[in-house]
Formats: structure tokens, C-alpha cells, sequence
């Protein structure tokens, strides 16, 4: 197909997302070593509404905003090997993250913060940050994939991967924690969800989660966790809640247990509890999403269980505005998505 010269794209001026602009772009050929994706479909998440307010470190002004996406190549620089027109992809969150550990140089490459993202009809990026789409997933459904499903894959079976038997207590029903929570049972865990509303833990228990807490009905939900676990703890947290969450996280983890930060959706400005830290022996490891080495692997996991993404709702590419705000609303349970295509 003959690419077109012109392609349509929000900018974001950090000035809130009621502001993004959908308007006309350039669209270049690639180059020899990039590839031209048409985007199909986008996936919303907490870090896009922060980049849209200006509370996202290191922003750059007049972005396309968000690093979540999947479509179809449409056009191959020369020097580009093993991948073919009509494939389905995903580019990485992180261009630059291909495998190892995370650097300054490679957080710079950051969708939709540090570099434009995915927010538009076509996009140009390396080769060496793609990844193939599973087959059972639609565009929708795939577009979840670079941020919330690896942010929990790196979580439960990064460094100290969870064991089949162990305990994970998942926070919340959002995009992140509904993945861990799949992963997690795919992996032979036990799950413990928490959440202010049982119709969203009635989601939970659909995927197979062994046990819901509703924080709201039960303010003591460590003691809940401790119970379930008769006392012992559980061998992985993904805290998605932040400061005011950690501390009841920590009595909830099992002596020696890791502590997966990932997100700080319930505010609070207090740090860790450095006593009770040191005295419990526990792990504390900040996620910042994962490598396209670590996506290929989970794609495996992914493609043998077939998990399917949790996608609340969709909206068109014109409504973009309108899927932020659901988002920010947090009526969602997993993952809100934007068709593009």
C-alpha cells in the first residue's frame, strides 16, 4: 500500500486532557532500520493522565500522548530483517528496553512522555522494539499489553519469580492489577484481590481469583490476608496504592516477601516503614515496565493459557477525550481502550 503523507494525531500541551487536540501530522517514510505501524487500537492508563496534567517527570511539551498500542506494518526500511508487511505488532513502552536492566538512556525512550506515542493513525518506530501480537487477541485486546500486562509479568516473575502454591495479594481491580492477578493464576498461585466494590470483585472471581476483600466493608483487609494465609503472609504484593496503602501491604506480606511498587493511585506522602522493613526482611522493588525480551516471554504465557485482557470499554478514536475521563473516574475494571483504525 502506498503510505499516505498526512496522518491524524492528538497533542497533548500538559494542560489536561479536555485540551488534547486531534489535528493533521506529517508522516515520514521509515527509516532503514524503523518500520511504519498503523495503529489499530490504544490502551488508556494511569501514567496518560498524569502526562496530560504535567505531572509526568520529564514530559516533553506538544507530545502525542500514550505508549500503549497495537496495529499492523505497513511499510519496511531496507535494512530491516524477519518481519513482513501485515504483520501484527506491538511496539515496546520503552523503545530502547530490549533486554537487561533499565538506564537513564533507555527510560528517555518512553512512549508518550520522554517521545511521542501512539496516540495517532500511523507511526514509525525501531525494529528492535516490536513485538508479534498473540493470534487469539484482537487489536483491542493487545493494545493492553506493553504497560499494565508486562508491568505485572515483570512483577511476579522477574528477578524472584512466584512459584506455583505461593500467595499474591493483588490491590485493586485496574489494568496492572487485573493482569497480575491472571498471571498469577496462570502460574499456579493463590490470588487475593482487594477492592471498594463487590461488583468489581465479582469480576475477579469470574478469572479464577481465590479469594476478594472489599477495603471499604473490611478496613482491617491485612488481617484478612493474614488469615487466609493462616498467618504466614503472602509472598508477593502488587501495590499499586502508594503511601497511604504501604504500610498494611507490609503486615500483609509474608516474613522475607517482596513488595511490588508500582503505582500510588491512593495518594499519601509518607515513606516506607523502614522498621518494620528492616524487621520483616522484606523486598521493595519499583517496576518501571519491563524489555521487549521480557514481552516476548509473556506473550508465551500468554499465548499457553490464552488469557484474555480485561477490557471494560472502547471508544472511538474521536472520543478520546471522553475515554480519559472514564479512566480518571475509575468505574473501570481492567483496561479502557481507544480504536484508532
Amino acid at each position: 500500500m502506498s503510505l499516505p503523507n498526512v496522518t491524524r494525531e492528538y497533542r497533548s500541551q500538559c494542560d489536561g486532557y479536555q485540551n488534547l487536540k486531534l489535528q493533521s501530522g506529517s508522516l515520514s517514510k521509515p527509516k532503514a532500520t524503523e518500520v511504519t505501524i498503523k495503529i489499530h487500537a490504544v490502551s488508556l492508563q494511569y501514567r496518560d493522565l498524569m502526562v496530560s496534567k504535567g505531572k509526568y517527570p520529564g514530559v516533553k511539551s506538544n507530545v502525542v500522548p500514550c505508549s500503549d498500542g497495537a496495529g499492523e506494518i505497513v511499510a519496511i526500511g531496507q535494512d530491516v530483517k524477519g518481519w513482513t508487511v501485515g504483520d501484527r505488532v506491538c511496539p515496546n513502552f520503552a523503545l530502547d528496553h530490549v533486554h537487561g536492566d533499565v538506564t537513564e538512556d533507555i527510560k528517555n525512550t518512553g512512549l508518550g512522555g520522554q517521545i511521542d506515542g501512539v496516540l495517532r493513525e500511523y507511526i514509525n518506530v525501531p525494529v528492535h522494539s516490536l513485538v508479534r501480537i498473540p493470534e487469539h487477541l484482537s487489536y483491542e485486546e493487545a493494545s493492553t499489553l506493553p504497560c499494565a500486562a508486562l508491568t505485572a509479568y515483570n512483577a511476579l516473575l522477574g528477578p524472584v519469580p512466584l512459584k506455583g502454591g505461593d500467595y499474591v495479594l493483588i490491590l485493586g481491580t485496574g489494568g496492572v492489577s487485573m493482569f497480575g492477578a491472571q498471571i498469577a493464576l496462570a502460574s499456579g498461585a493463590t490470588v487475593i484481590v482487594t477492592s471498594s466494590s463487590d461488583e468489581k470483585l465479582q469480576v475477579a472471581k469470574k478469572l479464577g481469583v481465590q479469594h476478594v476483600i472489599n477495603y471499604k466493608k473490611n478496613d482491617n483487609w491485612d488481617e484478612e490476608v493474614l488469615k487466609i494465609t493462616r498467618g504466614r503472609g503472602v509472598d508477593h504484593v502488587i501495590e499499586v496504592g502508594g503511601p497511604n496503602t504501604m504500610p498494611k501491604s507490609i503486615k500483609a506480606a509474608r516474613y522475607a516477601g517482596w513488595i511490588h511498587i508500582i503505582g500510588f493511585v491512593s495518594g499519601g506522602d509518607n515513606g516506607i516503614p523502614v522498621g518494620a522493613a528492616i524487621i520483616k526482611a522484606l523486598t521493595f522493588r519499583g517496576i518501571l515496565i519491563g524489555s521487549v525480551k521480557q514481552f516476548e516471554d509473556m506473550n508465551r504465557l500468554i499465548t499457553a493459557r490464552e488469557i484474555r485482557p480485561v477490557v471494560d470499554k472502547i471508544f472511538p478514536f474521536e472520543q478520546a477525550t471522553e475515554a480519559y475521563s472514564y479512566l480518571e473516574s475509575q468505574k473501570h475494571v481492567g483496561k479502557v481502550v481507544i480504536k484508532v483504525a
